[in-house]
């Protein structure tokens, strides 16, 4: 008799994110200048994007009809821009125009931005100067990163084998269209039955999550991963660490290991998507020790607070 099958972490149910809004809904796209509805909002297969993934973009979220950090945004989007010698088409102040323009055309107040270049239409090859004319596009939709229950409750997540590109091969300050390694230890993670993955550098420090940045609390210290241990400088990440000196707390920019994740009181992921969530489990491993234990830490509360206070406040654009 043949025994039943037996369920794995890689044939069992897959964890999702929450959704964003389906194509069919998802309005008018901002695209070279002009919007278009989003099913006509295309790119050309020969666009050095598409065949590449030669490009930047940002990810950006409004709130009650301010645009939290709009200009920060724009300023790491151009400097993405300008490290890949991609010479955009439009201004700061053409592209915060138009950023406004969608989401008054979409009457949204609340949600989520997507500003992307593309490097345009060239050949083949892989010579980006023979692409003369970038293409720009801007999406705005719903979107939660991840479920409630996980906000309430705290994640879990593993560390990937998938090693951080090295800053000499593509620097992960640069926000480029190209996520294909941050992908593969997605798919990792959701392989082992969790949403996100703990990316280690090079040399084997703690650099970042597939989308989201990564902080843990010691001794009641605050520590976070510096930026030359190969991350992005996430914008939520700076407001965290703001507002984490605003409360007196002392905060660390220091290279972590893997053994100081294990050994965390508190750990938090921080992201233009996810904003602040508590991890409460690592590689099988509860974070925290004795009643706070696999659930989100006392500091990391007062830091969502606080977070969502700002916003009540009023979302700050600069």
């Amino acid at each position: 008799m043949t025994p039943p099958p037996t369920t794995t972490a890689r044939n069992a149910p897959r964890p999702t994110e929450s959704t964003s809004t389906p194509l069919a809904d998802l309005g008018q796209v901002w695209l070279d200048g002009r919007l278009v509805p989003a099913a006509q909002a295309t790119i050309s297969v020969m666009d050095h994007g598409v065949l590449y993934g030669d490009g930047v973009f940002e990810g950006i979220r409004a709130y009650s009809g301010k645009v939290l950090k709009l200009k920060t945004h724009l300023a790491r989007f151009f400097e993405s821009a300008k490290a890949i010698r991609l010479t955009l088409p439009y201004s700061a102040d053409d592209l915060a125009d138009a950023i406004r323009q969608t989401l008054h055309a979409n009457n949204r107040t609340d949600g989520y931005i997507r500003l992307a270049a593309t490097r345009g239409v060239g050949t083949m090859g892989l010579n980006p100067f023979l692409s003369p004319t970038p293409s720009v596009f801007i999406i705005t939709c719903n979107l939660k990163m991840y479920p409630q229950e996980l906000y309430d409750n705290g994640m879990k997540v593993i560390t990937s084998s998938v090693m951080r590109n090295h800053p000499a091969a593509l620097s992960p300050r640069i926000k480029s269209n190209n996520y294909l390694n941050n992908i593969l230890a997605k798919i990792e993670a959701i392989d082992a039955g969790c949403l996100e993955a703990v990316m280690l550098n090079p040399q084997g420090m703690v650099a970042e999550c597939t989308g989201d940045n990564i902080f843990i609390v010691k001794h009641g210290k605050l520590i976070t991963p510096p930026l030359h241990a190969g991350i992005l400088e996430g914008i939520t990440r700076n407001i965290v660490i703001d507002l984490a000196r605003k409360q007196g707390l002392e905060v660390l920019e220091t290279d972590i290991t893997k053994h100081d994740l294990y050994t965390a009181d508190e750990m938090l992921l921080t992201g233009t998507g996810a904003e602040v969530i508590a991890v409460t489990e690592i590689d099988n491993r509860k974070i925290g020790y004795d009643e706070n234990q696999g659930k989100p830490g006392p500091i990391t509360l007062r830091l969502l607070k606080a977070f969502r206070d700002m916003l009540a406040a009023g979302a700050p654009e600069d």
